[in-house]
């Protein structure tokens, strides 16, 4: 795959790195989540200010994702030791405290640039992927430095494509939440669902 060029409807580029779980430096394989669907998130820097909002959030909500049989990866250029330090300071002091999830050192720059969200100063733009169980990408967003993510968004999408991928006749049309109508992607049959707004 050429730099650049990565994009949804394409296996999700494997990686290995050292995260921080639990206050301890794990090795983790995106791979080894086959079978699972992965928000994977980054974001430029620990010990900055929008971060750890976002970090927090989705943190403080994991069981909601866990309920839908997905992990969350965190991903940044810094070090483990770094990730391991925030993690070990106090959110009211600026920290993120104990997460739910892992939090993964891109030290060498390798994942970031494989994921396309590498700036020129060498800090990840925050770059959302969800990719499925079978470790293809479905849904990607890349935010600019100075504004964070949506957790309900992410929760919504990842529901939406759930949803489609179980039920393969059927669509979700715009702002879709779970048990809401969806539609067919039928030029006859998409009619039903145009005629009850």
């Amino acid at each position: 795959m050429t730099e650049g060029c990565l994009r949804v409807g394409q296996v999700a580029p494997d990686f290995t790195a050292t995260a921080v779980s639990d206050q301890e430096f794990k090795e983790i394989k995106l791979s080894n989540y086959r079978g699972k669907y992965v928000v994977l998130f980054f974001y430029p820097l620990d010990f900055t200010f929008v971060c750890p909002t976002e970090i927090t959030a989705f943190s403080d909500r994991y069981a909601e994702f866990s309920q839908l049989n997905a992990e969350v990866l965190g991903v940044s250029v810094d070090s483990a030791f770094s990730h391991l330090a925030w993690i070990q300071t106090d959110r009211k002091s600026g920290g993120v405290g104990d997460l739910s999830y892992p939090l993964v050192s891109d030290i060498k720059k390798e994942i970031s640039t494989a994921y396309n969200v590498l700036t020129e100063e060498g800090i990840a733009l925050r770059g959302l992927f969800i990719i499925d169980k079978e470790g293809v990408i479905q849904h990607a967003t890349i935010n600019n430095l100075a504004f964070g993510r949506s957790v309900d968004e992410t929760l919504r999408v990842l529901q939406a494509i759930q949803y489609v991928q179980t039920h393969p006749d059927e669509v979700c049309p715009a702002g879709w939440q779970p048990g809401e109508k969806t539609m067919n992607p039928d030029p006859v049959k998409s009619k039903d669902y145009f005629a009850a707004l």
